[in-house]
This record gives C-alpha cells, structure tokens and sequence, in this order.
C-alpha cells in the first residue's frame, strides 16, 4: 500500500523482488543502483546473517514521474531466497505495491521456481492480498547460461496464462534488468492512479 508523505510530496511505492535462492535478486538490485544516477538514489542497505549471504534486502528509492502534483517514489527490496527464511520474507511483504518474481532459468532450478512462486502467491494471501491483484511482473534470468530451459518451457510452467508480463534477462550484464523495471513501475503506477487495490 502506497505511503504519502504530504510534507515532501511523494507517494512511496515498496516493489519486491521474489524468487528463489541465488536466482539473481541481488545482482538485479545491484545493476539498477549502480546505473541510476547519484541524486535520485537513496543508500542501499544491506543485512545478512552469519550463514547464508542472500539474507539481507536491498533498499533503494527511485523517483519516476508525478501523480496529481506528487512524486513517486520506489523503494526496492529483496526477499531471502531460502526457504527456511519464510518469517523474513513476510515481514518484506508487508504492505507491497508491486512485485518481480526473478525465476532462474538454469535446468537444475527448475523445480525451485515452482515452489517458489506458489510460496511468493501463499505469503500474499496470507498479508491480504490477492495474488492475481498485484501488479507482478516475471522475470527469466540468466538466459546467457548454456544450461538454460527452453523459454517456452518456462513460460509454461511459470506464466501457463500469459497474464503476467515477462522478461528475458541475464542480471549479470544487465539484460532486460531495466525493462522489468520499468514494466513493474508502470504497472504500479496504473493502479494508483485509478486509486489502488
């Protein structure tokens, strides 16, 4: 749900990255606070734990366009990919505007962005949401890997509908990092300007 600060006039949208461990959440954040300019990006922050480096989320606020006099602000964040950290990836869920799931294209992971995604639709529920309300947008990483899935494959696993856009990318380099971006903001921008959820 949108904040809005009337003092400073913007509206505060919270867009989160979902996906499995180690599928490039992380390297998407990065890319994007490493391509956006010094005076439109706040610090980023990170938390990790002593056993597992993915466990942090990144903050990272972005500002794009006004609505009804206000500008918009996006603040990004990551969600640990592992399942053991259920409790955590609640707690980052809390209150979203908009999500991308990062869906890892290698073979062996097949399975994981299945589960993954049932839990990213489970967690919503249970924070109120309609999953199908949300504006989401997918994102196929890593397809510069030799073992990536055929990518209708994923598609049909992950997006069997096509309701959801989706995106070819690969974090490392940045492909289509930016797209899935803008495609989200977009989206999320929509929704507030019909007066949201």
């Amino acid at each position: 749900m949108a904040f809005i600060n009337y003092s400073a006039r913007e509206i505060n949208c919270k867009l989160v990255y979902y996906g499995p461990g180690l599928c490039g959440k992380t390297t998407n954040l990065k890319h994007i606070y490493e391509k956006t300019a010094e005076d439109a990006k706040g610090k980023m922050i990170s938390l990790a734990t002593e056993t597992e480096r993915t466990l942090f989320f990144d903050f990272l606020p972005l500002s794009l366009g006004e609505i009804r006099g206000f500008k918009t602000r996006f603040h990004l964040y990551t969600v640990p990919g592992q399942v053991f950290y259920d409790a955590s990836r609640k707690l980052i869920l809390k209150g979203v505007d908009g999500m991308v799931f990062v869906a890892d294209s290698q073979e062996e992971r097949f399975e994981a962005n299945i589960e993954s995604l049932e839990n990213l639709r489970e967690n919503l529920r249970e924070q109120g949401f309609d999953p199908d309300k949300v504006p989401t947008v997918l994102q196929y990483n890593k397809r510069d890997l030799p073992n990536a899935v055929e990518l209708k494959e994923l598609k049909d696993a992950l997006n069997p509908d096509g309701k959801l856009q989706d995106f070819e990318a690969s974090a490392q380099t940045g492909e289509g990092v930016f797209d899935t971006l803008k495609a989200l903001a977009r989206l999320v921008l929509q929704e507030l300007k019909k007066g949201g959820r």
